[in-house]
């Protein structure tokens, strides 16, 4: 199976394409020094960690000879400690598009070696304020199957009507991710989304308030929430979701209007081992690497030339599987950047009220 650029909207294309000929060089395979300083990688945790360890870590290790050691969870306050204190927790981490344009304005992360990644072989998107784009995530709409006899919310607007389906919700709290899906909800057109307009997003979010029972920081909080039946509907990411649907737990997950976002990984600002980290980073999206930590980690590849490594029924439960995707909506980080602090600023003030 194979993902093509037309399966893209071309209305997104300039924050999407996914090129099939997208590839990176690979000086990681020709590797011969037996370096013996371990290379310091932040991560998620849990099974994220472990599907990286199988699919990422080892590859990379046997190549190379250089051993990894993880810290988790992944923290964009230590990122920006790092880069003033030098002391170093970790070199490499992951970032989603938001993230990833407040880190690197604020001057957090190394700049793309183009003598180990060579970005003219790389789509559009995939090289982005210098993150390498690895794989994606999407905040769905999911609902317990038990609460709704008639049939749960299918789109944000009905998940943002707590009267015609009532019950408790739970959302992130993380503003550049929430304020999109009350916009949607509120009628704005997907490619109409930026700049928000954070009146009327904070208008919405008003309207949902009062059944939110938690704001998530977490992914297996979500998880936990719906699992045990404390909230009705969430708004999760797909890949907890899929966690539940292998346990038979009784939700549904909804494709249709999916916020899809991408994660990059990135090189710390000033780190000793920036050299191996790019070489790292090089040999983890490669496409059948990618495509074991996907399957694994249950996240979708941007590089559409994993989908070749991957069985049909793991694809469809990816949000960059075609059929999923042309459902999906992604944020706009380029446009949405201008805007990161106040709508942190704004938000955060809203939802302690």
């Amino acid at each position: 199976m194979t993902q093509s650029d037309s399966t893209f909207s071309p209305a997104r294309r300039r924050t999407l394409k996914l090129a099939a000929g997208a590839a990176l060089a690979g000086p990681f395979l020709h590797l011969t020094a037996r370096a013996s300083e371990p290379l310091l990688v932040n991560t998620w945790g849990g099974s994220w960690e472990t599907a990286a360890a199988e699919h990422l870590f080892k590859p990379y290790t046997d190549a190379t000879g250089v051993p990894v050691r993880t810290v988790s969870p992944v923290s964009f306050a230590k990122l920006a400690a790092q880069a003033r204190t030098g002391v170093y927790e970790f070199d490499v981490t992951t970032l989603g598009g938001a993230d990833l344009v407040r880190a690197n304005e604020a001057g957090l992360i190394e700049p793309i070696d183009t003598r180990i990644v060579d970005v003219s072989t790389l789509a559009p998107a995939q090289a982005l304020y210098n993150g390498v784009g690895s794989h994606a995530f999407a905040t769905v709409l999911a609902y317990r199957k038990d609460r709704y006899e008639n049939g749960g919310p299918r789109d944000w607007r009905q998940f943002f009507d707590v009267q015609q389906f009532a019950g408790p919700r739970t959302l992130q709290r993380h503003a550049p991710r929430v304020l999109p899906l009350g916009l949607v909800a509120d009628g704005v057109a997907v490619d109409k989304l930026y700049p928000l307009d954070l009146d009327r997003a904070m208008g919405a979010m008003d309207r949902v308030k009062p059944a939110v029972r938690v704001w998530w920081t977490q992914g297996q909080q979500s998880l936990q929430l719906l699992r045990d039946g404390e909230v009705s509907a969430a708004a999760i990411w797909h890949g907890r979701v899929v966690e539940l649907l292998r346990a038979k737990a009784p939700v549904e997950l909804v494709w249709n209007q999916a916020q899809i976002d991408r994660a990059y990984w990135v090189v710390s600002k000033g780190s000793p081992r920036a050299e191996a980290a790019w070489k790292f980073i090089a040999s983890a999206v490669a496409p059948e690497r990618l495509a074991g930590f996907c399957r694994a980690a249950d996240y979708g590849p941007l590089d559409p030339r994993a989908f070749e490594h991957i069985p049909s029924a793991d694809a469809a439960m990816m949000p960059t599987f075609p059929d999923n995707y042309r459902h999906a909506f992604e944020q706009d980080v380029a446009a949405l950047a201008p805007q990161l602090n106040e709508i942190a600023r704004r938000f955060d003030r809203w939802v302690v009220r």
